[in-house]
């Protein structure tokens, strides 16, 4: 196994990160999303912390010295004034630590649904896979990560409350209400420090995530071919199809060129092979044409049955790049083709009726 680790050296295909993604593996630090929460929380607690310190006394207060509702029409609005008060603080709460987890889910994967992760498989619920991964190299790992998580916050409360030492033994000699704000004080402190020690940490850990993610997805060069000869095809039923298509135009060259009655070349990197039947075609049309190698052996085919051929650049450029096989040529060609065919029949001595072009004027 660890050789054929060792062989994963390439990087992932998009295909393959999308296969991936497909199926729920994203680097992803659960305990980042922990920590932003956990600052973020008591951040906001402190704006909103006072607020709802003065709701919930006010309404202690209220309770304790007007008492209970003297009838029973009067229960439902104090049961509900006793929800909706602190609810008034309490949702912009829950609401902002509902935002702050989504901002954060979206910044380590992105928007990302899929129900792959629920579907239950065998190696889920194989007990032998399960006490190889509880004993695994990883899981050590992870174990003393945690532990060392646990040390550094330890370390950070310790380092915190250590200075505040006399403050917080003498806290029970203060009144109820400066004791009350002191330890909230104390607590707020306390939480900002391991909050910013665990993010720190968090952070580390999302890119250690990404680094095993990007690792776990690494592919030996044998699967990179696989993946290209399934998304392109086999290389060598692709060299076939080319050999095939290219015999079968070869054959259609030999058969159709023969039949035409001027070959137009720019000279050697284009040709054109034109066939005009004025009694049966409104407009001389194309048969064949080719570049280069194609080009070569439409003249070849030519030269050897006779045909025409006439050098005009600029016309055999403006047939290939603008008509297709089988097309007639546009109307703006007819003058300079009426020339050419004119000047093709003049050489072999061909019937004037032959000449004849719809929209020419010759």
């Amino acid at each position: 196994m660890a050789g054929f680790a060792d062989d994963k050296t390439e990087a992932p295909t998009p295909r393959k990160r999308q296969e991936a993604r497909a199926k729920g593996q994203v680097a992803r630090s659960q305990d980042l999303t922990a920590a932003v929460l956990l600052l973020s929380g008591f951040i906001t607690l402190g704006f909103i912390g006072p607020g709802l310190w003065r709701t919930m006394l006010a309404m202690t207060r209220a309770g304790l010295t007007g008492g209970p509702p003297a009838r029973v029409e009067e229960l439902f609005p104090f049961a509900l004034a006793v929800v909706m008060e602190p609810m008034k603080w309490i949702a912009p709460f829950m609401l902002i630590l509902f935002v702050v987890m989504i901002v954060t889910l979206l910044f380590q994967v992105g928007f990302l649904f899929t129900g792959h992760p629920l579907i239950p498989t065998l190696n889920k619920l194989n007990p032998i896979n399960g006490i190889q991964r509880l004993f695994s190299i990883r899981s050590v790992m992870l174990a003393m990560v945690n532990f060392g998580k646990l040390l550094l916050v330890g370390l950070v409360a310790y380092m915190t409350m250590s200075g505040r030492a006399d403050a917080i033994v003498h806290l029970f000699m203060f009144p109820l209400h400066e004791g009350f704000a002191l330890g909230a004080s104390l607590m707020f402190e306390l939480t900002m420090w391991m909050g910013a020690a665990l993010l720190i940490l968090a952070l580390l850990d999302f890119a250690w995530q990404r680094y095993r993610h990007e690792k776990d997805l690494r592919m030996t060069k044998e699967e990179v071919k696989d993946e290209l000869r399934s998304m392109e095809g086999d290389p060598q039923l692709k060299r076939r199809r080319k050999e095939v298509q290219l015999r079968l135009a070869m054959q259609r060259l030999r058969r159709d060129v023969p039949t035409a009655d001027v070959i137009v070349t720019n000279p050697t990197h284009v040709a054109v092979a034109i066939r005009y039947d004025a009694e049966t075609m409104p407009a001389p049309k194309v048969i064949a044409k080719g570049a280069d190698l194609v080009a070569m052996r439409i003249r070849q085919i030519a030269i050897e049955f006779g045909v025409p051929i006439v050098q005009r650049p600029p016309m055999a450029r403006a047939m290939y790049e603008s008509v297709e096989v089988g097309e007639q040529i546009p109307e703006r060609l007819y003058q300079a083709m009426a020339e050419i065919l004119a000047f093709v029949y003049e050489l072999e001595g061909k019937s004037p009726a032959r000449r004849k072009m719809v929209g020419s004027g010759t």
